[in-house]
């Protein structure tokens, strides 16, 4: 695959992972909108790889936190340093586990790739996105994970697995509907990304694997690497932003691409 080609789908991906604005969504529309050809699955497994690791180093402290709990949540011990923590995260990603599985043994997953799904989910959910902002109260620390707030922003999270969605901009959207800050709020949807972007890339490599040869490899390391850049980028630009921004800008941009794309469809 040309230089130029990976390039294109890692920058896509890494800046719009953590982006309310929907990465799959995006991964979708680039070989539609740009006529290159589709980047396949071993570049998709690839590019997410980037982004896991981005995220993982970004929120080190915490991602430690909760490894170092693990022990204790096995032994039932969940009220200890990090248990909870790794526990929520078990909670938050289960629905999305067993939704995807049913959309791939169905193959609804294939038949929601289209310009007209990602256009109406774009504008739908960018909409929800700005009535939950504006209305949630701002109370809660990222701290103050429940059990229970960590299964309803799991059960939103799988509504993401529908493209355009945005799995970060739905377990924001819940996160501030809830009442927690938009900075805890996003903070916990970054560290629900961590499970879930492991269990689709587990899934998904577990079938590029048997055809992957040494050129994939190649250029599925150059697309990590890209994509690990771009997304740390982003991330820590929309951290630091929302201490002083709202969520209305990545909105505007949702319902402006959202508008464009029902046009296309329907037109």
């Amino acid at each position: 695959m040309p230089i130029f080609h990976l390039f294109l789908v890692a920058i896509v991906q890494g800046l719009t992972e953590f982006l309310p604005v929907s990465s799959s969504g995006h991964l979708i529309l680039l070989p539609i909108l740009t006529g290159l050809a589709d980047q396949g699955q071993v570049i998709d497994v690839a590019v997410h790889i980037g982004t896991l690791f981005a995220v993982i180093l970004y929120f080190w402290s915490d991602v430690g936190l909760a490894v170092r709990g693990i022990p204790s949540l096995l032994r039932g011990k969940i009220n200890e340093p990090g248990a909870g923590l790794a526990l929520c995260l078990v909670i938050a990603t289960i629905p999305v586990i067993i939704f995807g599985l049913v959309l791939k043994l169905t193959g609804l997953d294939d038949m929601l790739r289209s310009t007209a799904v990602i256009g109406w989910t774009m504008l739908i959910f960018g909409l929800v996105l700005y009535w939950a902002d504006k209305t949630g109260p701002e109370e809660m620390p990222a701290e103050s994970w429940s059990i229970r707030n960590a299964f309803i922003m799991g059960l939103w999270q799988a509504i993401a697995l529908i493209p355009g969605t945005s799995r970060s901009g739905i377990t924001i959207t819940a996160g501030r509907y809830l009442g927690y800050t938009r900075h805890a709020a996003a903070k916990l949807s970054m560290l629900m990304s961590i499970p879930t972007i492991i269990a689709s890339g587990v899934l998904l490599g577990a079938e590029v694997a048997v055809t992957a040869d040494a050129q994939a490899a190649r250029d599925g390391a150059i697309a990590a690497v890209f994509s690990f850049v771009a997304a740390l980028i982003a991330l820590t630009l929309m951290m630091r932003l929302l201490r002083s921004v709202s969520f209305t800008p990545y909105v505007i941009y949702r319902v402006i691409l959202g508008v464009i794309l029902l046009w296309i469809a329907y037109s």
